[in-house]
This record gives structure tokens, sequence and C-alpha cells, in this order.
């Protein structure tokens, strides 16, 4: 494989490119409404509420679930808001936390051949509360999170901002990610070289060969990733 001693700075998609938010088997928010996990997730990721608090427009953590909540249509109590909201938290953290030895061997090897990484994540305030803690915030030279920024992918301008804050241009990086919100479109109509991981992640069959249109690369292996991108 050809070496790519022109890439300067290497972006990262973060759910389920580098970590995957597992509901735990003991108890999670739906548990506390008395909801399948289905219906939760349904609620949780409506349009509307999530573009709300992915572009910052909602960034209180217990107003994010009380809209949810309201939205399901279910009366509940203070505590059991909390509860909820600690869970979710809890969750979340987890992913940050323990992350699979793969993913940070594959990314210490790419910074080690002069590789910049940054990180350009749709997420909201609750997403990433634990984002200092996490093994990847000391692997990451810079990231961009959509409720900071004000903008989702793969909408150019969060594109846009990630490239002016690593100061360089897209011809000179790469985009790695699960292909979700179109991102790896609008990469690629950027001038960005383009990878699909499907490494955490198994998409639909259908929903992948849609993807791969926008794929320079499509790797199950995340070691792959160092090969790619090279000395």
């Amino acid at each position: 494989m050809n070496m790519r001693s022109d890439i300067e700075v290497v972006f990262f998609d973060l759910f389920f490119t580098l970590i995957t938010p597992r509901y735990n088997e003991f108890k999670n928010e739906n548990d506390v409404l008395g909801i399948a996990k289905e219906e939760w997730e349904k609620y949780a990721e409506d349009d509307e509420l999530y573009l709300e608090r992915a572009t910052g427009r909602e960034t209180n953590p217990k107003k994010i679930i009380q809209s949810i909540v309201r939205k399901i249509g279910k009366t509940v109590n203070e505590s059991q808001i909390s509860e909820i909201l600690k869970l979710r938290e809890d969750r979340f953290k987890k992913s940050l936390i323990d992350i699979d030895y793969k993913v940070i061997n594959a990314l210490l090897d790419v910074k080690k051949r002069g590789k910049k990484l940054c990180l350009v994540s749709n997420a909201d305030i609750i997403d990433v509360l634990y984002w200092n803690e996490s093994p990847l915030n000391d692997l990451f030279d810079e990231r961009i999170f959509s409720y900071e920024v004000g903008y989702l992918k793969p909408q150019s301008e969060i594109y846009e901002i990630a490239l002016n804050r690593m100061k360089t241009i897209p011809e000179k990086c790469y985009f790695v990610g699960d292909g979700g919100s179109d991102e790896l479109k609008a990469a690629k109509k950027l001038g960005m070289k383009t990878v699909l991981t499907g490494y955490l992640l198994e998409k639909e069959r259908k929903d992948y060969d849609s993807i791969k249109n926008f794929a320079d690369y499509y790797i199950k292996d995340f070691r792959e990733i160092v090969d790619i991108i090279g000395n």
C-alpha cells in the first residue's frame, strides 16, 4: 500500500467508530420508565429533540432528559428524572473510558507517523460529559463537538471549523467514520480521502452499499488504518 507522506491530519468520528455506548445488563434509562430499549431509543434520537441538544440550543442535562420523557408521554417525578440522567451519564462515561485496545494502539501508531488527530463528533453535552477522563482525550490534538460549535455533520461548517483549527486543507486529510450522518459523503465533497470502518458497527448491507460509494477505503479491522495512512 502506498505511504501517504502528504497527509497531515486524520479526522475521526466518535460514536460507533471509536466507542460504543452499550446498554448495561442491570438497569438503563428505559427501565426507569418501564419501556423497551427500542422505544427509548426512538424518542431519545428523535430528530427535533436531537437537533436542539446536539447544536447546543439545549445544554442543561436535566432539561434534555425531561424533553425526551415528555415526548414519550410519561409522567415521572424529579427523582426518576435524576435517575434516568445518572444512568445515561454512566453509560456514556463507560464508553469513553473503556476503549478497545486495538483502537488505542492504532491511534498511537498513526500519531507516531507524525499525523495529527482531530475528533469531529455529533454530540450533546451528556454524550461527552466525561471526555476529559477518556484515554482518547490525550491522543487527540483537537476535538470538535457539535453542541459546542452549533453545527452538525454533514453540514460543511463543522468540517471547515475543524480544518481551520488544524490549520490544514482537505487534500491533506483523511476522514475516518462509520458513515452515519452522511459524514463521509460531506468529507469527500470537500476533498478529503475517506475511510469507512465496520470495526465496531456492522450496518445492514443495503446501508453499507450506499455509504461505500463515498469511501476510498473500507476496513473491518481497525489496525488497517495504520497501513492506509502510512508514513
